[in-house]
């Protein structure tokens, strides 16, 4: 039977790459964004601004998928607003489809705060849960735009009939260009920074983070995942966490990545050091290294997403996942953090995004 995938949000980590995995393996791949770019050799681009349903239904007007990826969320100032936001356009996607009645599965990508909470709740050192995070884990007692979008597609599947996933990701490992959350590319962009002036590669975060167990997503495992939860029956109608499948500190990888780039590696001395303080005073910094090792990217914000990264490796507690959900449903693929990391920095320098 043919598949035919939308991926909302295909210009971004996830979907860039998800878009690279369901092609690989034959499937016609529409990718929508209110910009889209031809990525990916085959991609069949579509554009449209997922809140405003007219213009959205008559973007798809000629599209009938078999499979939904929706990949991507909008950031709004207070977690009511990335409710509504947020929640509207997963409904907007859906509704403009359900006449058509060809979607067989839906996948929604959300992520940790799942268990976590928002990002203001997190972040202060609100309750914190149980490590490691396992699926079967209760909502919180919190407003999380997650819920809301979760509860937009059961209430969709129900109405039409098809089946879905929820996959889970920590920290994405991967390449994107202007994306919210961006860890990889971050901690490159600082590294080589603090390699062009000299400064140590210091890290920016908390004593938990530090010495405490760890787990990242690649961007090409969640791929393989959400293909493989489209098409498994097993996966059918079920949340999955969504990690690289090891464990590691920081304390042990952060010197690798300084290696990797030439700088002298710094580690925890007692005090958190958020890089949003400090990459906002490299601005001009970066241009200059751009213009002078002609980079394609000479607009630091868009390379690097500091108060997100700076979230991440603030945490009050170590954050890991369980995969067990996956396993034990047929889905074994593993990657190992180091190499999502350096395989990263070798795409950015090769697409002359770093120097």
């Amino acid at each position: 039977m043919e598949k035919i995938a939308l991926i909302v949000g295909a210009t971004g980590i996830i979907g860039s790459n998800l878009a690279q995995e369901l092609l690989a393996h034959g499937w016609t791949t529409y990718g929508l964004a209110r910009n889209p770019r031809p990525d990916a050799a085959g991609l069949l681009p579509v554009a449209a601004d997922l809140l405003n349903p007219a213009g959205l239904q008559a973007a798809l007007a000629d599209l009938a998928p078999t499979h939904v990826f929706l990949t991507t969320w909008m950031r709004q100032d207070t977690e009511t607003e990335n409710i509504r936001v947020n929640s509207a356009l997963v409904r907007n996607v859906l509704e403009a489809l359900s006449p058509k009645k060809s979607v067989r599965h839906v996948a929604l990508v959300t992520g940790l705060k799942h268990y976590l909470g928002p990002f203001e709740a997190y972040a202060n050192g609100g309750a914190l849960p149980p490590t490691p995070l396992r699926e079967e884990q209760p909502r919180l007692p919190l407003d999380n735009f997650y819920y809301a979008q979760e509860d937009e597609v059961y209430a969709a599947a129900k109405r039409d009939g098809f089946s879905w996933s929820i996959h889970r990701p920590h920290t994405i490992i991967g390449k994107a260009v202007g994306n919210l959350m961006n860890m990889g590319t971050t901690l490159a962009v600082y590294a080589s920074i603090c390699k062009e002036t000299g400064r140590p590669f210091r890290w920016p975060g908390s004593e938990a983070q530090w010495h405490g167990l760890s787990d990242v997503t690649d961007a090409r495992i969640i791929a393989k995942q959400l293909r493989w939860a489209a098409t498994t029956e097993a996966a059918r109608n079920q949340a999955f966490n969504i990690t690289n499948g090891d464990v590691f500190r920081w304390s042990w990888l952060w010197p690798r990545l300084a290696a990797w780039f030439g700088v002298e590696a710094a580690g925890f001395d007692g005090t958190v050091h958020p890089l949003e303080a400090e990459l906002s005073q490299d601005t001009a910094v970066w241009r200059e290294i751009a213009e002078r090792h002609q980079l394609t990217e000479p607009d630091l914000n868009r390379l690097a997403s500091a108060w997100h990264t700076d979230l991440d490796l603030g945490r009050p507690i170590e954050v890991m996942t369980d995969m067990s959900n996956s396993r034990k449903r047929g889905f074994l693929e593993y990657q190992a953090t180091e190499d999502s990391f350096f395989d990263l920095f070798e795409q950015l320098r090769a697409d002359r995004l770093i120097p």
